[in-house]
């Protein structure tokens, strides 16, 4: 009946979203959900061109970045995404993900995504380690890039965004902006209370 695969997704996904009544969060992932698997580029792939023209505008597609684990995630890459889905991606972010190999818990700060990409993004998704307990840290450091982030956009500088992330690496953290080393220990400081206030529980 469908002339692609893509097509034949969309048709689909269109369908069911509208039987729904056009819910206002309703995610897509496609077959080609990050760069790594799209031919020859996220650019130049006919699937998600077509995904692109095909799905309704109310559809969010959801992206993982430049790998299934993206240990980056740039303004630049998101942009090239937004153009060919012709919508703003959701992020599912793997940084934490360890569901491939249940011998490594990660409980590292979130880092790796440059300043100024909320203003990019449909949304954001975290997938966590499947340890509920080592997720503490993740989950409190994005939320401290998270408030960064809502006060880069209430003052957006992009250029000067984009000036901070390439000088980051050999000058540090620019003031005012997202520092996975305070974020990190922000969140030590805020789980060692816990644990503590979990330890004098009845029964613990």
């Amino acid at each position: 009946i469908f002339p692609s695969l893509a097509q034949a997704q969309a048709s689909v996904a269109n369908e069911v979203y509208q039987e729904l009544g056009q819910p206002s969060v309703f995610l897509f992932c496609p077959t080609e959900y990050c760069s790594s698997l799209c031919s020859p580029s996220p650019s130049k792939s006919c699937y998600l061109l077509t995904l692109g023209q095909e799905l309704l505008p109310g559809i969010g597609i959801i992206w993982t970045g430049p790998k299934v684990v993206s240990r980056e995630l740039s303004a630049t890459l998101l942009e090239e995404v937004e153009g060919v889905l012709q919508r703003r991606p959701v992020i599912w972010d793997n940084l934490y993900a360890n569901d491939y190999d249940c011998r490594r818990v990660f409980l590292g700060p979130y880092t790796g995504r440059a300043p100024g990409l909320m203003p990019r993004l449909r949304g954001l998704l975290l997938n966590p380690n499947c340890e509920l307990q080592a997720n503490f840290i993740p989950i409190h450091t994005l939320g401290s890039w998270f408030q960064s982030e809502l006060r880069s956009c209430d003052h957006p500088d992009h250029e000067g965004m984009e000036t901070a992330t390439a000088l980051e690496d050999n000058q540090g953290t620019q003031e005012g902006s997202y520092s996975p080393q305070e974020a990190l220990e922000l969140a030590l400081l805020d789980w060692v209370a816990e644990i503590n206030r979990q330890a004098l529980e009845p029964g613990r």
